[in-house]
């Protein structure tokens, strides 16, 4: 029998110590190493020596033959879109986000809408809730069977027997396995239980769903090479506060991620929205500063979104800045450039953003609603409804363009709005003429000032 030996693991990137130590030397995180206890694995004897027998043989990549695969379809064309057209057989796919934020209302939605038999394994909550929670749902289905088990050795004789069409972990943290005697949730733990079930997945050609926690830091929980050993990273972001959800595509080995699912959290689960524009322009005041609409992109989706911003005297001598959805030091840029080149003053006021809805956008192509809007708020005169905003700015304060650029007009169009703000770049590429709408080019923030607010002082 193999001799045991204790190691001390950090919980954030797999490395080994022989003793504990505070501070992990090679992820820099403190108070991460955990005491384990692994077995000694036999070397084998001819462990230096090279094999003389070739199994596979190097082949042309012309003589290569691919197959179309056929996808499953979900039943839900959010999270089908984030796949590239839904669940490849034999993939495995990891999906991450805050606690509460809906991952397991996401995942039994999928299991019971889905038209092929579903095992979801459950390790943190009983029978009996996962059934309120599909009562909340208002579906019901006998192709969803329910397990409520911890032991990867006793899931797989499961699934070989009832031969699902897919499979949902909830959660990978929560498992353990019988090769290794440290508890659930360590790094050791969590990597030898994914390669257990992965293995499974791509023998019998069966799909697997793994919804991990994330840590302090918004990383999944566990060893980064979790994230490499599965075919799909998919993050679920929103605020809980708020209704919309965000399902974002980090890894995807069949298909883009460029794609995302925007869905609303309701009393009835997750509802998919379609239209994600029109949702988020419903409550625009049209007589309040410090609004403006900025007609953004994520992934390969234009819609437009709202822009909140307050400038106030500082009330404490040192300014705040602020901000919900957008990069804090993004802010502190574009409030930078608005003093140096647009001769703006306002490092004695507090300034707060908001972009609203509760989704946070990382598009560069904010900036341009977002001083506007700090301008607004500054000057206390509001912006007409009917206008919004593409463009980056830079330091020296030129509108960069952006890309896809005749989307976004064309969803400003769609919604209604009169004119659009964009980069003096797109002259060349966008046909004016050919929209309703009216496109204002500017090539300095200075002359977007002149154009909004100069008529109005």
């Amino acid at each position: 029998m193999a001799a045991a030996k204790t190691v001390y693991i950090c919980q954030e990137c797999g490395s080994t110590s022989p003793k504990w130590i505070g501070k992990c030397p090679y992820c820099g995180s403190w108070n991460t190493y955990h005491e384990e206890i692994i077995g000694d694995s036999k070397k084998a004897s001819n462990s230096g020596a090279i094999r003389n027998v070739i199994q596979n043989r190097a082949v042309k990549i012309s003589e290569i033959q691919t197959n179309d695969v056929d996808r499953i379809d979900t039943h839900n064309n959010e999270f089908n879109r984030v796949l590239g057209g839904g669940i490849v057989p034999g993939s495995v796919i990891l999906i991450g986000g805050e606690p509460g934020i809906g991952k397991s209302t996401l995942s039994l939605q999928i299991a019971l809408n889905i038209p092929q038999k579903t095992l979801y394994v459950s390790g943190e909550e009983s029978a009996s809730q996962i059934k309120l929670r599909a009562n909340r749902l208002k579906s019901s289905t006998d192709n969803c069977l329910i397990l409520c088990e911890v032991t990867v050795e006793n899931i797989i004789p499961h699934i070989k027997e009832n031969k699902p069409g897919l499979v949902i972990i909830d959660s990978i943290q929560t498992l353990r396995t019988e090769n290794v005697e440290s508890s659930p949730g360590t790094v050791t733990q969590i990597r030898e239980c994914a390669d257990l079930l992965i293995r499974h997945a791509k023998e019998n050609n069966v799909p697997i769903i793994l919804i991990g926690h994330i840590n302090k830091d918004g990383n999944i929980a566990g060893p980064k090479i979790l994230e490499h050993m599965v075919d799909t990273v998919l993050q679920f972001e929103g605020d809980s506060s708020h209704v919309y959800r965000v399902l974002r595509g980090i890894k995807n080995r069949f298909g883009t991620t460029s794609e995302v699912g925007i869905f609303e959290m309701l009393q009835n689960g997750l509802r998919e929205v379609a239209n994600p524009g029109e949702l988020l322009l419903l409550h625009h005041d049209k007589d309040t500063s410090g609004v403006t609409i900025s007609a953004a992109v994520e992934g390969l989706r234009p819609f437009l979104i709202e822009v909140q911003s307050l400038v106030s005297t500082a009330a404490y001598g040192v300014p705040q800045r602020s901000t919900t959805g957008f990069d804090t030091k993004r802010l502190n840029m574009l409030l930078a450039v608005l003093e140096r080149r647009a001769g703006f003053k306002l490092n004695t006021k507090d300034v707060f953003l908001n972009i609203a809805g509760g989704i946070k956008v990382n598009d560069p192509a904010m900036d341009l609603a977002v001083l506007v809007a700090v301008l607004s708020s500054d000057l206390d005169i509001p912006v007409d409804t009917r206008t919004c905003f593409a463009g980056e700015v830079g330091l020296t304060g030129e509108i960069r363009p952006v890309n896809r650029v005749e989307q976004r007009i064309t969803e400003a169009e769609k919604l209604g709005f009169n004119r659009i703000i964009v980069s003096q770049s797109h002259e060349k590429n966008v046909n004016i003429m050919k929209n309703n709408i009216q496109v204002i080019l500017c090539n300095k923030i200075e002359e977007v000032f002149r154009v909004l607010f100069v008529k109005k002082r």
